[in-house]
């Protein structure tokens, strides 16, 4: 009866240990099990700190500032027509929240909120569309305040076709396209592609554009001059008067332009001034007068640069003379 008793009790004393074992066993998995949870929570929390950190980036504006962003900014203010069109090339137009008062191309961007001028646009208004960026002209002098209020400002002012190319690879960078430069190609194959289109006996024509009454003209140095170089005309401004200088009328008459372009918006009365009636171009009646929406693709320094080529094309080739004039020169 002892020895029964002797060995009831050992038979308990080991059951209870084996349960303490696996108990012992159960805690020390569920320990390593909740190390290795710490240790993946750890690990997801750097690989989302690594990926939030590879989406946040830098982008430098024309006037040397630099501007950091988290993520490609979905709610856009333009305060420059040739901008606002720049990001609509590259198929961002739904971003475009409010947009300067000129901007009216394509057609869409006239039914959002304009903000006044570029220059010196409505401050209010604009905070009020909560833009992720403004995108506006280096000589706007809004870019301060607009920082001052804790918004991204950056400035892009295109005055050439490298500076047509320059920002529209800089909005894509900061719109997060990944394929800018092939629309930029694009573009530049269309203004190839209107120098190609013009009859080759009418290359030595010599042109005057205006831009402007006063007279302001398109020089040599001008976005536009380039476009009359790249279709190998001669532009009767040179280069050494600047990009869009004012001149005095005789200028014109005495260089004697074989052809003379202008827009609608300043064609009237052009023709009356005094001696211009010698001129060749107005003596054989060689002037295209464009429309304003032909105009704007011409005089603004933007991805319609191509259109303007192919409208100078087209005017060269309906109204140059076949074998141009040497001229006077002035």
């Amino acid at each position: 009866m002892m020895f029964k008793r002797w060995n009831d009790w050992m038979t308990g004393q080991n059951r209870r240990a084996s349960l303490s074992q696996g108990a012992a066993v159960k805690a020390a998995v569920i320990a390593q099990s909740m190390g290795r949870s710490r240790q993946l929570v750890g690990l997801i929390t750097l690989v989302l700190c690594g990926l939030s950190a590879a989406h946040a980036y830098e982008v430098t504006d024309d006037r040397g500032v630099t501007v950091r962003f988290a993520q490609p900014p979905q709610r856009v203010v333009s305060l420059l027509p040739s901008l606002a069109e720049t990001v609509c090339e590259l198929g961002q137009c739904a971003r475009l929240v409010g947009v300067d008062g000129y901007s009216d191309y394509p057609a869409s961007l006239k039914t959002l909120p304009q903000v006044g001028g570029g220059l010196d646009p409505n401050i209010e208004a604009i905070v009020a569309l909560r833009p992720d960026v403004v995108l506006m002209a280096t000589s706007s002098r809004a870019g301060d305040r607009l920082r001052s209020l804790g918004l991204k400002v950056v400035s892009l002012e295109p005055k050439t076709h490298a500076d047509v190319q320059r920002v529209m690879l800089k909005i894509g960078e900061v719109l997060g396209v990944p394929d800018a430069a092939k629309i930029w190609r694009a573009i530049d194959a269309g203004v190839s592609a209107a120098a190609q289109s013009i009859p080759p006996n009418i290359k030595a024509t010599r042109v005057y554009f205006e831009v402007n009454q006063g007279p302001y003209a398109a020089g040599e140095s001008s976005f536009i001059g380039e476009t009359l170089t790249r279709l190998g005309v001669k532009n009767i401004v040179p280069a050494k008067l600047g990009p869009f200088p004012k001149l005095n009328p005789e200028f014109i008459v005495r260089a004697n332009p074989d052809l003379i372009m202008v827009g609608q918006r300043n064609a009237t009365g052009m023709l009356q001034r005094p001696g211009w009636q010698s001129i060749r171009a107005v003596r054989e009646n060689r002037v295209c007068v464009f429309s304003p929406t032909q105009a704007d693709a011409l005089v603004r320094p933007g991805p319609r640069i191509a259109e303007g080529a192919r409208l100078m094309a087209q005017c060269l080739t309906d109204k140059a003379p076949k074998s141009a004039a040497t001229g006077v020169k002035p």
